[in-house]
């Protein structure tokens, strides 16, 4: 039986890991900072040992991309040195880092996806915390696996489909940028994803970073009216609009397609179209709220 430890288990990513993890015969243990405090190394490096965690699925992070402008200290804590602790313990303890990363580590000025060996520039504090913890994990010496995802959403916590569909319920016009492209990213896809690596033992000898998103490309613009489609809005009015008309203290990038290519021919797994997935997230909200 394996021993899993979940940092960051309230959070969107976390919590779907740790519902498949309730149904699995290895032990997840599920953490967020009641439990453990990953920017305490010694912390850290207690519960590795003494659970004795042959994998730490580094689900944590701040996430919170214009307050990290203004607190870049408090993001580099969690985003960087947490990492390093938690990278620090698995190499002590010859577990196996799965440390979560994000497309904001690119500055998004291409125009093809992006592969794993392109040169990253973050264009902010959040991306460039989010690569010091990259860059702490890969010096570490620990076995790793960095998955990159973009545009997470799911039934948990506050996200853009929620956002969404309380808006378009509320509004008759709604402006939702045009000119920022990515793939929205089921977070229970990416966790099933990390679950399906775990379970099967997958995750060893295939170290190294790899990109996960869902399938498909499109537009804020595009997914908010895919949203409000999908859930019978169809009194509100979405209209298209320039990431310069709503500056903001962070710069988004403008180009977040993340090529996945690595990551299907090593793992042979199918990944859902995005359209597919956000029906199936937004039933699994239906029937949790009827």
């Amino acid at each position: 039986m394996l021993n899993i430890l979940i940092t960051g288990a309230r959070g969107q990513l976390g919590s779907s890991l740790r519902q498949l993890g309730s149904v699995s015969p290895n032990n997840y243990l599920a953490t967020d900072v009641a439990e453990l405090d990953i920017t305490d190394a010694g912390a850290v490096l207690q519960t590795v040992k003494e659970q004795r965690i042959d994998v730490i699925v580094n689900c944590a992070a701040y996430t919170n991309v214009e307050k990290a402008e203004e607190d870049e200290p408090t993001a580099d804590l969690l985003n960087h040195k947490a990492a390093a602790y938690l990278a620090a313990a698995a190499k002590e303890t010859g577990a196996t880092l799965i440390h979560v990363s994000t497309d904001y580590v690119f500055d998004g000025t291409g125009h093809r996806p992006y592969t794993e060996d392109m040169a990253t520039s973050p264009l902010g504090a959040y991306g460039r915390t989010k690569l010091a913890g990259e860059e702490a994990v890969k010096a570490s010496g620990c076995r790793y696996l960095i998955l990159r995802t973009a545009w997470l959403y799911s039934e948990y916590g506050n996200n853009f489909l929620k956002t969404m569909l309380r808006l378009t319920s509320e509004r008759e016009t709604l402006r939702v940028v045009f000119d920022q492209v990515g793939t929205p990213t089921y977070a229970g896809d990416l966790a099933l994803a990390i679950f399906s690596l775990i379970e099967a033992g997958r995750y060893a000898g295939n170290e190294g970073v790899y990109h996960f998103t869902d399938e498909g490309v499109c537009s804020w613009y595009d997914f908010a009216v895919e949203i409000a489609a999908a859930a019978g809005h169809d009194i509100c009015r979405i209209i298209p609009c320039h990431t310069s008309e709503y500056p903001t203290k962070a710069t988004r990038p403008a180009y977040s397609v993340l090529d996945k290519t690595r990551f299907k021919e090593t793992f042979q797994m199918d990944i859902p179209h995005w359209r597919e997935a956000l029906i199936y997230c937004m039933k699994r909200l239906t029937e949790n709220n009827p």
